[in-house]
């Protein structure tokens, strides 16, 4: 599947502005990745798109039914379904490969920094700097909705800092602005 026909299914399934502004910043987060460590950016780009697909239409059985539409209409590799698997804690899915730690770590964290985006009056990410968003994310009351315990847990099992990872996504999404 290219991204093009990630993108289009994405848009037919998901009528939400937020939830595909969210799906975008969370491709651009895995692109970034992906392209830091050599892999292959196109999956790493799916991967993100596609990982939320079934959030709006079956909530309830999220990611599941995604995953399972995915493998009988597409030729993604088991990796990606494993990957958007994975991402759900409550799937109790394994996130072996770096792909699957990746979304992981990336995506409640994309949150973060789209929610510290909206708040600002300038609403210019580009403008967002580290040391503001590193104080917006000790704020326990600051996107309360936004799991930090699944934020730092993805930065362990990528190995990297906390700090490095969050300016890491930070700069991978402001370098996409």
């Amino acid at each position: 599947m290219t991204r093009q026909e990630a993108y289009e299914l994405m848009t037919s399934w998901v009528d939400s502005p937020s939830l595909q502004r969210h799906m975008l910043n969370v491709e651009t987060a895995m692109v970034g990745y992906g392209r830091l460590w050599g892999e292959d950016e196109a999956l790493y780009a799916v991967t993100g798109l596609l990982h939320d697909l079934d959030y709006e239409r079956h909530p309830e059985e999220h990611p599941s039914f995604g995953v399972n539409y995915l493998r009988a209409h597409s030729d993604l590799p088991e990796s990606v379904l494993e990957a958007i698997m994975g991402h759900a804690r409550y799937t109790h899915t394994p996130r072996n490969s770096c792909l699957a730690k990746t979304l992981f770590a990336v995506d409640e964290l994309t949150g973060l920094i789209q929610a510290a985006v909206l708040v600002r009056p300038d609403r210019d990410i580009r403008a967002l700097e580290l040391p503001s968003l590193l104080k917006k994310y000790r704020s326990k009351n600051f996107a309360a909705g936004v799991n930090r315990e699944e934020v730092e847990q993805g930065a362990r099992e990528l190995g990297i800092d906390l700090e490095i990872h969050i300016a890491k996504v930070l700069q991978f999404m402001q370098s996409a602005a």
